[in-house]
């Protein structure tokens, strides 16, 4: 039995923001009267997404909020490291709310340019699923670059309330392939959230690892055979 379903990550492996995040983050706040620089919120950013523990909810106990209240606090820490303290509680208000906004956008994103390749060429012969540390939002997203016609089903961390790469997710993943970890393969960009998260619930991964390791290669590896399901099980 061969390859039977694949699992893409979504932010860093199908979609990126349009601009960087520190860009979009200064414009939204010059707006409020707020004035930053660009590099230092990218910088900010990068380090409170490292520190900030992902959303975690008990099972079967979403949040009812889809994760909005842990990206606020995630703006807000990102902004209150570059200020040097937190801002008024309008002020954030108002520009987290102008920038979850934006994000729910399809024109806040832009797709690789070896994704519609790799999913048409893909899709002919296996099933394809969406398994993301998002929100409902990226529905949207999806939807308006036209991918959601290549998918299965979008699995989100906000509705299995864990985030990758605790187990849950990939469960999650599991059971709506309806499919053994051993004939499934997870792509992804992150290598502790996709690739050790993916491999420590049995499942293949690919890492992808642009320009080196794109789309392109993942084709060419599915093609010639070396995520086997068959070979797996034997090993």
């Amino acid at each position: 039995m061969s390859l039977q379903a694949l699992f893409f990550d979504a932010a860093g492996t199908l979609i990126r923001p349009a601009q960087p995040v520190g860009l979009t983050y200064s414009q939204f706040a010059a707006r409020l009267g707020v004035q930053t620089e660009p590099e230092a919120l990218m910088t900010a950013f990068r380090e409170v997404w490292t520190m900030t523990p992902p959303p975690f909810h008990p099972v079967e106990r979403p949040p009812e909020d889809d994760d909005r209240g842990w990206w606020r606090g995630l703006v807000g820490d990102v902004f209150a490291r570059v200020l040097g303290g937190s801002l008024p509680e309008n002020t954030l208000e108002n520009l987290f709310g102008d920038l979850y906004c934006h994000y729910a956008r399809p024109q806040a994103w832009t797709v690789f340019n070896d994704v519609l390749p790799a999913l048409s060429e893909l899709v002919r012969d296996h099933r394809l699923f969406v398994l993301s540390n998002f929100d409902r939002r990226l529905r949207n997203i999806l939807a308006g670059h036209d991918l959601m016609r290549f998918f299965v089903h979008v699995i989100i961390s906000s509705e299995v309330g864990a985030a990758k790469p605790h187990a849950r997710m990939f469960q999650a993943a599991l059971e709506d392939a309806d499919c053994p970890p051993g004939f499934c393969l997870h792509v992804g960009d992150d290598m502790i959230c996709d690739v050790e998260g993916a491999q420590s619930s049995g499942i293949q991964a690919f890492h992808v690892d642009r320009p080196e390791n794109g789309l392109a290669a993942l084709v060419q590896k599915v093609r010639s055979g070396a995520y086997s399901g068959l070979r797996s099980a034997l090993l």
